[in-house]
């Protein structure tokens, strides 16, 4: 969920195990993928899911970019707008016939590709899950994402530090919570960060939950569509709020969700609360310089693609992959095995700090700078 800043890669290199001919498992699966079976020129699969919001449509300029600069062929294609978990679990059927010797896949649903990525594995394709893990599969050879459960704590340390900046003599807070999609494996790590910090609130009676709704069950947001969490504010609104409750903040998951509340919100004539994001994308930032939503998350899509290909070089040249971790369970453990991980590190954006954190991204930093 980025076209950004380089935010920089989590360092603890640790040797990956898989090397051609080997007969012994990777810890990504049963057969392992032959280093010197990928090779410069070779064409690379990815995968990614439904444009459902601005850091998707930035990931394929980002693959094509950083694939072709390595000297690698792009193979980069979405899922459709429809019916997407079936058509990305055919494209990545597709890719394997092909021939493709790497697939990276984006998933729209992490729980429903077991199937293809087992194929993969058959065939001695590597597969790295990308940005989102791959659930409940041995069949995954790296995971290459931004840290999340460090996301949804940013997001709820920005909710609380949001609230008491704009009420300083208050001592107690109304809030809401969204999640994103229950398809999405990052939506729990993302929701379960954010708890980390506001479930201790919560229970201390810092921060009310008016509506009572706290569970990720509750809160998700079916496909991350931002028309039910805007049914959802306004439901919310008119079942908790109307009574003259004082809503001070809502805990969003990412820009395009958190707009959505924002206009239920308006369109209630209630104030403004606070509101927090992720993506930096381009319509929130003004929000953000205008102090109608309170922060995002500032990600680099160039550097997290980056980040896949770097792998795809280092096993194309022989080499173990730098900057893998193998014991995040955290943010890795797939239900089956802790998938080595390539780590990025997000960033929070605030009014206070966007046109510095945007410096190195002339759009971005002159939006901040327009206000």
């Amino acid at each position: 969920m980025r076209k950004s800043l380089l935010i920089g890669i989590a360092t603890a290199a640790i040797a990956v195990t898989a090397l051609a001919g080997c007969s012994s498992s990777r810890s990504g699966g049963d057969s392992g993928s032959s280093s010197d079976a990928i090779k410069k020129g070779d064409s690379v699969g990815v995968a990614l899911p439904a444009k459902t919001s601005q850091n998707w449509v930035l990931a394929k300029q980002s693959f094509d970019s950083a694939l072709t600069k390595a000297g690698f062929k792009a193979d980069v294609q979405y899922a459709a707008a429809n019916n997407t978990v079936s058509d990305q679990q055919n494209q990545i059927d597709n890719m394997i016939t092909k021939g493709d010797k790497v697939i990276i896949i984006a998933a729209q649903d992490g729980s429903q590709l077991g199937t293809q990525v087992a194929k993969a594995k058959k065939a001695g394709i590597t597969v790295i899950a990308w940005d989102r893990n791959i659930l409940n599969t041995k069949n995954v050879d790296y995971y290459v994402a931004f840290n999340n459960y460090l996301v949804g704590q940013l997001q709820g340390q920005a909710l609380i530090d949001g609230m008491k900046k704009a009420h300083p003599d208050q001592t107690k807070f109304n809030i809401e919570l969204f999640a994103g999609s229950s398809t999405d494996a990052n939506a729990t790590v993302f929701f379960n960060g954010a708890m980390n910090v506001l479930k201790p609130k919560i229970d201390d009676g810092t921060l009310v939950v008016a509506s009572g709704q706290t569970t990720f069950q509750q809160v998700q947001t079916d496909n991350w569509d931002p028309k039910n969490s805007q049914a959802r504010m306004s439901n919310l609104i008119t079942s908790t709020y109307a009574n003259g409750t004082k809503l001070d903040g809502v805990l969003s998951p990412n820009d395009t969700l958190g707009r959505s509340i924002i206009t239920a919100v308006k369109a209630a004539g209630l104030p403004n609360p606070i509101v927090t994001g992720q993506d930096s994308e381009t319509d929130s930032i003004p929000l953000i310089m205008q102090g109608i939503q309170y922060s995002t998350i500032y990600k680099n899509t160039d550097e997290e693609a980056k980040g896949a290909v770097d792998v795809v070089s280092a096993l194309a040249a022989g080499k173990t992959p730098a900057n893998v971790d193998k014991n995040d369970k955290t943010n890795a453990y797939n239900g089956t095995i802790t998938v080595p991980y390539v780590a990025l590190k997000p960033i929070l954006v605030t009014k206070e700090n966007a046109v510095e954190a945007y410096a190195n991204n002339p759009t971005l930093e002159a939006l901040a700078k327009k206000g």
